[in-house]
């Protein structure tokens, strides 16, 4: 049984540490999407409210166990005063003097934010000792631990792992939110049940779709990926994204699905160009006739074509439950976006569950001018949830209490 914050009792005057995920895209030092900062507040909030003394930790970006001013989480203080409404004292340091004393100077109903944790080596180090050293410091710093960082639940890390194991610790209500969304897409899920996964490579996505062909009605495949499936069905696709080593496997799950009577849905056309570029002459291919350009063999798939995006959508719009993972194409070219917009704009419409699958999925709606509410659910997991879809045990849940 997942322990929530209601476990933990009062925590008025309490020091709470409280692990969020504010591991935010930025661009010479702005923030360009506050998604997971803004994800935090309600768990922040009911904190704050209650009286609690809040001591939030995050990692930021893939620092090397040193500090890097690149990785510092300077900005997402600013934005989270911002956002909450009222200063939040950040530390310069994780556990070092900057982080005692502003722990030490916090009132209740106050919030300190400490410096990027992977600026320490013992976060994510591989030795068990390095971490739970690293996770003892960080203990002096609260009477309770509250994990409300999705996106890392999946690393065996010593602010995920080892630290809620040192204090009383439950899982705020981001978590909580996730797992209730999360468990309706594997258990009992309204019907017909569409999951659409994109992205560039279908390596990342085999143990997903594994652990989803029993369960779902119809599986779409747009984003780079979906060249390894058209190769794996004889079609030639110049030189866009191809997984060779992957295509026998593909093989096997279109024939699985075949058995299961689970539709796969392909595309029937691509946006193919002839570079990776914004300005590069693009045009509208059949899958058949991919290399039939002027492009000929030099040819690369970078969207899927606006014939397929009408076939998507309507499945999208016919189901009761979508998941959907994974841009169509290049988003962040603007010529290659029209299929990953006709996706998210057809979630907006479904009559029952949407679920947008975190990672580049998020960014990209949000990019494309989409709000968070017009969605069912906004993950904020990205790997996290993709190893949850696969079934996976997942450490930072299963020290909180949850058996999957």
């Amino acid at each position: 049984m997942l322990r929530t914050l209601e476990s933990l009792g009062s925590l008025s005057g309490k020091r709470v540490v409280v692990r969020c995920d504010l591991n935010v895209p930025l661009k010479d030092g702005t923030i360009t999407d506050d998604g997971r900062v803004r994800a935090s507040l309600p768990t922040l909030n009911a904190l704050i409210n209650q009286g609690a003394r809040v001591v939030v930790i995050s990692h930021l970006g893939r620092p090397k166990g040193s500090p890097d001013s690149q990785y510092s989480l300077a900005p997402v203080a600013q934005r989270l005063s911002e956002l909450l409404g009222s200063p939040v004292t950040f530390a310069t340091d994780t556990v070092g003097q900057a982080a005692a004393d502003a722990v030490a100077n916090l009132k209740d109903g106050q919030i300190a934010l400490l410096e990027n944790l992977r600026f320490n080596v013992g976060e994510t180090s591989k030795d068990d000792n390095e971490r739970n050293e690293f996770a003892a410091q960080l203990a002096e710093f609260g009477d309770a631990f509250v994990s409300d960082g999705f996106g890392v639940v999946h690393r065996k890390q010593a602010s995920v792992y080892e630290l809620p194991q040192l204090l009383p610790s439950a899982a705020g209500t981001l978590i909580e939110a996730e797992l209730t969304v999360l468990d309706q897409l594997t258990e009992n899920p309204q019907r017909p049940y569409s999951v659409v996964l994109g992205g560039s490579k279908v390596s990342d996505k085999l143990g997903v779709i594994e652990h989803l062909l029993p369960r779902v009605d119809s599986l779409l495949i747009g984003g780079g990926m979906l060249f390894t499936f058209l190769a794996a069905q004889g079609h030639k696709v110049g030189s866009s994204l191809l997984e060779s080593d992957q295509i026998d496997t593909v093989t096997r799950y279109l024939a699985d699905a075949r058995e299961r009577g689970v539709e796969i849905i392909l595309p029937t056309d691509v946006v193919v160009a002839s570079s990776f570029s914004a300005d590069a002459e693009h045009e509208v291919r059949p899958i058949e006739s991919i290399e039939d350009t002027p492009f000929g063999a030099d040819g690369l798939g970078l969207d899927i074509g606006p014939e397929t995006s009408q076939l998507f959508s309507q499945r999208i719009a016919a189901s009761k439950t979508v998941f959907w993972n994974g841009p169509m194409g290049v988003f962040e070219l603007s010529p290659f976006a029209a299929g990953t917009k006709a996706i998210a704009d057809a979630l907006t419409r479904v009559d029952g569950l949407s679920v947008v699958g975190g990672g580049d999925s998020s960014a990209a709606v949000r990019a494309l001018g989409f709000d968070d509410d017009q969605f069912g659910h906004i993950s904020t997991g990205g790997g996290a949830s993709l190893e949850f879809l696969e079934g996976k045990k997942l450490p930072g849940l299963e020290v909180l209490g949850w058996q999957q």
